[in-house]
C-alpha cells in the first residue's frame, strides 16, 4: 500500500491519543487544504459543469474545504495546457488521447475525482484492464479523502465501476479486488468487502495490501490478537514496512504486551522521520510509561 494511500492521523485506540496511517476513508480536516488561489481560474476551468461529473463547486480554489491539497504553480499551468489541448481535439482518437493527458495532470495535482472522470473517458474509448484501472484507482484515491459519507458512497460506486471492467478482463487483479473491498467497508454491507479481502487473502497469503487492511479492521472492531497476527505476518514479510509495525506495537499493547510494544514503537520512529509518526510513536510511549 502506498503512503499516499494511508497517510493521516486520526483519534482512535484509547491507548494512544492518535493513532498514524489508518485508511484515509476517516478524514480530518488537516487533510483538506485549499489548491493554490493563484490557479483559480485553472481550477475552476478544470471543474466546470461541462464536464458532466457534479463536483465543480468541490474543485475550485473558492472550496478549500473540498481539495486534498495545495497544487504548484507548475501543475496549475499543466492543468491549463492539458485542458486546453482536449478542448481543441476533434477526432476520437485524439481526445481520448488527450482526455487521458488532461486525467494524468490532475492526478498530479491531486484532483483525483475529476482524474478520475477523465480516464474513464480515455477508457470508453480504448477500453482494456490498464485504462479502466486508472480510472478507478483515480476514484477510489478520491474515494478516501471523500469529506463526507455521501460523496464516499458516489466515489466508491465509482471506483467499483470502474474496478469491475478491470476484473472482467483480469479476475486475478488483486489489487483492484482489494480496493474495491475497501469501497464496501464504507458501506452498510461492509461484511462484502471483508469477503472480498478474505478472498484475496485466499488467492495470495503474502498479498500485503489485504493483509494491512484486515489488521486495521481487526483493530477497529477490537479484536487486538486477531490484528496482531496480521500485523506480525506483515512485519515478517516486510521488515522495513512502518505502518505495520506501529499497529503491531498498538496491538500488542492492547493485549497487555508492553515491552513487546515498546520496541516495536522505537523501530517505527527509527524508520521514519515523519513528524506525524515521530508525535504518534511518542504519545505511545508516554501512554506505555503511565
Amino acid at each position: 500500500m502506498s503512503r499516499s494511500q494511508i497517510l493521516i492521523v486520526v483519534a482512535a485506540i484509547a491507548l494512544v491519543a492518535a493513532m498514524f496511517f489508518l485508511p484515509k476513508v476517516i478524514v480530518n480536516e488537516k487533510d483538506k487544504e485549499s489548491f493554490a488561489k493563484d490557479g483559480a481560474a485553472a481550477t475552476a476551468e478544470g471543474h466546470s459543469a461541462d464536464d458532466g461529473h457534479g463536483h465543480e463547486a468541490e474543485a475550485t480554489a473558492a472550496s478549500p474545504a473540498g481539495a486534498h491539497t495545495e497544487a504548484t504553480p507548475e501543475q496549475l499551468m499543466a492543468l491549463t495546457t492539458a485542458r486546453s489541448k482536449y478542448n481543441k481535439a476533434t477526432d476520437e482518437h485524439a481526445r481520448a488521447k488527450m482526455a487521458s493527458q488532461l486525467a494524468d495532470a490532475y492526478f498530479s495535482a491531486s484532483k483525483y475525482d475529476s482524474a478520475g472522470y477523465y480516464f474513464e473517458e480515455a477508457a470508453k474509448a480504448r477500453p482494456g484492464e490498464t485504462t479502466y484501472k486508472k480510472a478507478g484507482d483515480s476514484y477510489y484515491e478520491a474515494f478516501t479523502y471523500a469529506p463526507t459519507q455521501e460523496r464516499a458512497n458516489e466515489l466508491g460506486a465509482k471506483a467499483r465501476e470502474m474496478y469491475e471492467q478491470v476484473l472482467k478482463n483480469n479476475p486475478a487483479n488483486l489489487d483492484a479486488k482489494t480496493n474495491v473491498a475497501m469501497t464496501y467497508i464504507a458501506t452498510t454491507n461492509p461484511m462484502q468487502g471483508i469477503t472480498l479481502l478474505r478472498e484475496v487473502i485466499s488467492a495470495d497469503p503474502k498479498n500485503e495490501k489485504a493483509l494491512f487492511n484486515l489488521g486495521v479492521l481487526s483493530m477497529q472492531s477490537g479484536q487486538y490478537d486477531k490484528a496482531a497476527e496480521r500485523f506480525q505476518k506483515l512485519v515478517d514479510l516486510n521488515p522495513e514496512n512502518v505502518e505495520a509495525t506501529f499497529y503491531l506495537g498498538v496491538s500488542l499493547a492492547k493485549t497487555g504486551k508492553r515491552d513487546e510494544a515498546r520496541t516495536l514503537f522505537n523501530n517505527a520512529k527509527a524508520m521514519s522521520k515523519d513528524p506525524a509518526l515521530t508525535a504518534s510513536v511518542d504519545e505511545a510511549l508516554a501512554e506505555l510509561d503511565k
